[in-house]
């Protein structure tokens, strides 16, 4: 059966060779459909007192340690940080440069054709009704 790996912030290191860590986990509720944050806190083996309250650490299941002492530290939470790439030379293009040509502006005349085009067509009106008298 494979072992379980929480992570979570060490909240206590006051204990020799434990400390505790706080470990929230988000659910959907089945009926309201919202997600709800849940904690709970581990003990756990350290056996070097190298982590120190705030961390980040990963802890994984394991045998009994003591009576409520179940999980080992597993790794420090932090990703490591790799080394940056040395930049590739770019290749530099030289710039064209382009000349915008000014747009021909239509007559007056056009413009206004244009928008009576694009008018829709005038309703046509209902005959009016004969009063009886």
């Amino acid at each position: 059966m494979p072992k379980r790996i929480l992570e979570g912030a060490v909240v206590s290191d006051k204990q020799d060779k434990t400390i505790t860590v706080l470990v929230e986990r988000r659910y959907r509720h089945p009926v309201y459909k919202k997600y709800i944050k849940r904690s709970d806190k581990y003990a756990a083996h350290d056996e070097n007192n190298q982590f120190k309250t705030g961390d980040r650490v990963q802890i994984v299941e394991c045998r009994p340690i003591s009576k409520r002492k179940t999980w080992q530290v597993l790794t420090s939470g932090e990703v490591p940080v790799k080394a940056p790439k040395a930049p590739e030379a770019k290749k530099v293009e030289p710039k064209k440069e382009e000349k915008k040509a000014p747009k021909a502006q239509a007559p007056k005349a056009q413009e206004v054709a244009k928008k009576a085009e694009k008018k829709p067509a005038a309703k046509k009106k209902a005959p009016a009704k004969k009063d009886k008298k």
